[in-house]
């Protein structure tokens, strides 16, 4: 009888979270896929969809993280193709690998801490450092280019993103992040 209960309770679990893996990479696609995953203001075009990526890791742990990375990853790939920064996103070194390590990052952070603050802010930190870090890595020449700035200037005109989108996103992400994370919770007891 107790081997019946666990697999009931193990099924659930798998049902659980591949239910939460659909429904949060869903929603980071769409937000990727569509104008509905950044607001601008002024100079400064703050993204949120790292968010739902965030979320899984904290609510499922980092395969659930990684796997709503990927989907988020994978989505940003398609949606640069059309962008002039398409040769950059195109590597998914720079589009993809980030992104999956947002939700192993942030997953273990907050196993670590049980602070979803804690973990947006290194989940967020790890989508804006990863994805600039892998321009300046393995597209610097291409992005240079594309965006008409010498290599003597790239790294100055990374960090100027790294700071200032960089801080504005940490503080979207921390605000929302506390809230769904909290109402989630709720709703899951």
């Amino acid at each position: 009888m107790k081997n019946a209960v666990n697999a009931t309770s193990q099924s659930s679990f798998n049902t659980r979270k591949l239910t939460t893996i659909a429904l949060l990479g869903a929603i980071a696609a769409v937000m990727s896929l569509t104008p509905f995953g950044f607001i601008q203001v002024g100079v400064i075009r703050i993204t949120f969809m790292h968010i739902p990526v965030i979320v899984a890791a904290i609510l499922e742990g980092p395969l659930a993280g990684a796997a709503v990375g990927l989907i988020f990853g994978v989505a940003s790939l398609v949606s640069n193709l059309s962008t002039p920064l398409a040769p950059v996103f195109l590597n998914p070194m720079v589009s993809i690998v980030p992104r999956i390590l947002i939700g192993v990052l942030s997953a273990y952070i907050y196993r670590a801490s049980k602070s979803s603050i804690l973990a947006a802010v290194v989940g967020t930190a790890t989508n804006t450092v990863g994805v600039l870090g892998m321009i300046y890595l393995v597209a610097a020449q291409q992005f240079a280019n594309i965006r008409g700035i010498t290599m003597d200037n790239l790294g100055k005109v990374l960090l100027g993103v790294a700071a200032t989108n960089g801080l504005a996103e940490i503080a979207v992400a921390v605000v929302l992040i506390a809230a769904i994370v909290k109402a989630l919770n709720r709703t899951r007891k």
